[in-house]
């Protein structure tokens, strides 16, 4: 990425009015014409959102994007959208025991939903608040649930089974985060009482340790910041085995999706451990292992993406290589031979942007930086080129890849790779890094834990 010094705050802030009226009719149309008895909206096809059963991962990003865009505009008809929806389809994610997506699917619409009402931008009385707390409460139980302990600590472990840590998990395990917030007790078998803080801390040392690489000399491919989506482990003996992945390239290869899950993750989790009122050792410690993780991915990702910040779906794609030095020239989504990935941008700028909040006090300079660079995406995936303003189409921005390997993705006539599609995630969080960014312009903040008391 070239990292533009001119971009500032207040200069992308004015591209946002025209973003939100994107959003709001975005949000209309999917409300109107979407089935949702054919599932949750996954991805879109030709522009249209259809479903793909694999795990129910998007339902909550779906009905999160009003209330985002709510909190930003006033406009009470998205709030209006959401709740209405959330009451209807969402109780049954709270008690899916099933996936690791609980941070996904409830921290996104049961917790804004309570941020909000304690903001006061709605009026909640006592009980409807109390419900907010008990259902993100449940979610974080739920979620907790899903643990492989092993030889040096444990993990919450993915949809595939016990053996299998994503790195996914980094943002979706803020369940357990908000849940410890709201002050609830787990209690397994014979009442043992899980800490839900000690639980999210330790999978997020587990995945700073096994799924972020720190060119210590691991294996062949230690690249400082490289990320693997999937660490196996031996359930017989509790010992990690491998690097794999499910939806990228390979094991050994960056899919920039996860490494944008790694960077937004560990810098919220961050954000979380410096608000906490009371500290100690394993805090501390872990707050050092957090923002090493942080710091090495947000700079591969500076470092493996196109000039203008937006990166290709895997830094070891096998056609990579017929763009020439493709970081030195700006993101070419139409190309013949490797999609870009706009998803992992929104998800990434976030983390850069938030990464260098963390180092103001402390790291001007890196700090500026990591905030111009997340400005830098922000501007791009603002542009003509990113943003879906064809009415026709249901997306909020274009050219998201959801699983390469199994050749879900549309690829239009004409062309040999897809392009030109959205995404549930990709819409959600490009609207959370506006929301961001519109805040941060006003002297405010944003983070999933704010408000949520």
């Amino acid at each position: 990425m070239k990292i533009d010094s001119l971009i500032t705050l207040d200069k992308i802030n004015t591209l946002l009015p025209s973003f939100w009226d994107l959003v709001i009719q975005k949000v209309q149309d999917l409300n109107k014409n979407y089935n949702i008895s054919k599932g949750s909206p996954v991805f879109t096809i030709n522009g249209k959102y259809t479903s793909r059963g694999w795990t129910e991962w998007t339902q909550g990003f779906q009905y999160g994007i009003p209330l985002l865009a709510f909190d930003a505009t006033g406009e009470t008809d998205m709030l209006s959208i959401a709740k209405e929806n959330i009451k209807k389809h969402m109780p049954h994610h709270l008690t899916h025991f099933g996936v690791h997506d609980h941070g996904f699917n409830n921290v996104s619409t049961y917790g804004n939903l309570l941020r909000l009402a304690n903001e006061n931008k709605f009026t909640a009385d006592y009980h409807e608040k109390e419900f907010y707390k008990l259902a993100l409460k449940v979610s974080g139980t739920v979620q907790a649930k899903r643990w492989t302990t092993t030889n040096d600590g444990g993990y919450l472990y993915s949809f595939n089974g016990p053996h299998s840590l994503f790195i996914d998990t980094m943002r979706t395990c803020r369940s357990l985060l908000v849940a410890h917030h709201l002050g609830h007790r787990m209690l397994e078998e014979h009442d043992e009482e899980i800490d839900l803080l000690d639980r999210a801390i330790t999978h997020g040392l587990t995945t700073a340790k096994y799924a972020v690489y720190y060119d210590e000399g691991r294996d062949f491919y230690d690249e400082l910041g490289r990320v693997a989506h999937e660490s196996i482990f031996n359930l017989n003996d509790g010992a990690y085995r491998c690097p794999n992945t499910q939806q990228g390239f390979s094991g050994f290869t960056t899919w920039t999706r996860g490494l944008a899950w790694a960077m937004l993750g560990f810098t919220e989790f961050l954000e979380f451990l410096n608000a906490l009122p009371q500290t100690h050792e394993k805090i501390e410690n872990s707050k050092n292992v957090f923002l090493k993780a942080a710091m090495a991915t947000c700079d591969f990702y500076i470092a493996n993406t196109a000039a203008d910040g937006i990166p290709y779906w895997d830094t070891g794609a096998p056609n990579l290589y017929k763009l020439g030095n493709y970081r030195d020239f700006d993101s070419q989504p139409n190309n013949n031979h490797e999609p870009v990935d706009s998803s992992a941008a929104a998800i990434g700028a976030q983390g850069l942007i938030r990464l260098g909040i963390l180092l103001k006090k402390n790291e001007a300079e890196l700090s500026k930086n990591y905030i111009t660079a997340g400005l830098k995406v922000t501007k791009t995936l603002l542009s003509h080129d990113y943003l879906a303003n064809d009415p026709a189409h249901q997306g909020i921005i274009k050219h998201s890849i959801y699983h390469r390997p199994n050749g879900w993705d549309h690829t239009p006539k004409g062309s040999k790779i897809p392009v030109g599609e959205s995404s549930m995630w990709g819409d959600y969080h490009m609207v959370e890094l506006c929301l961001l960014v519109q805040k941060l312009s006003q002297d405010k903040n944003y983070t999933f834990f704010s408000g949520i008391v």
